[in-house]
């Protein structure tokens, strides 16, 4: 039996009509209405899926979107706490509107982070760190055959992919999104990008 990972990002913290920011590791937004929702229809997804384990960073809108999955399981795993899942620091474009953002730092150097996660000046991201944390998290799951359930920010999930020596054009997650990763014999990504169909 293989071990799989599905690299689940949260759900919106915004709705419409809200002013959107971007919104890193030092702030702590819940699940906007929109958010809950897209927990609810993860949960919905995975409702058939067995996790062995749970993971997710510590900020709120993680934290609730792991448990709105893990409360429609039968003998669910204990959700566990992994910092390095937090998400970024975006330094002085924390908590900023997008226009400010691309203001600050220009277009190009937006679309360099969206395609190959080249972290903007001012960003305080290691992605080495990061990319290592993801290497050791596959090899102590690898060992465990079964399903495993990570939710994390799109900052932080993108990296998965580089670890998993695998470089894709839509490395961004979407929100309440997910992708999945055979961990054994090496990583390897089966899919990205994926998001659950919305019920009627």
């Amino acid at each position: 039996m293989t071990a799989i990972l599905y690299i689940v990002r949260h759900g919106n913290t915004f709705d419409k009509g809200d002013t959107v920011t971007r919104v890193g590791g030092r702030t702590d937004l819940p699940l906007s209405t929109s958010g809950q929702a897209q927990a609810q229809t993860l949960a919905s997804h995975f409702a058939s899926t067995t996790f062995a384990t749970a993971r997710s960073g510590p900020l709120k809108r993680t934290r609730q979107t792991a448990n709105a999955v893990l409360a429609v399981q039968p003998n669910a795993p204990e959700l566990l706490t992994d910092l390095f899942l937090r998400e970024i620091d975006y330094g002085p474009d924390e908590n900023r509107p997008e226009e400010n953002v691309i203001a600050r730092i220009g277009q190009a150097a937006l679309e360099a982070w969206e395609r190959d996660s080249i972290p903007p000046p001012g960003w305080r991201v290691d992605p080495a760190a990061i990319i290592g944390n993801w290497q050791e998290l596959f090899s102590d799951l690898a060992e465990q055959p079964g399903s495993h359930l990570i939710v994390t920010s799109n900052g932080i999930a993108r990296f998965a992919l580089a670890a998993a020596n695998a470089h894709r054009p839509d490395a961004k997650l979407p929100t309440g999104g997910y992708g999945i990763i055979d961990l054994s014999p090496e990583p390897t990504v089966i899919d990205w990008s994926l998001r659950p169909p919305v019920a009627p």
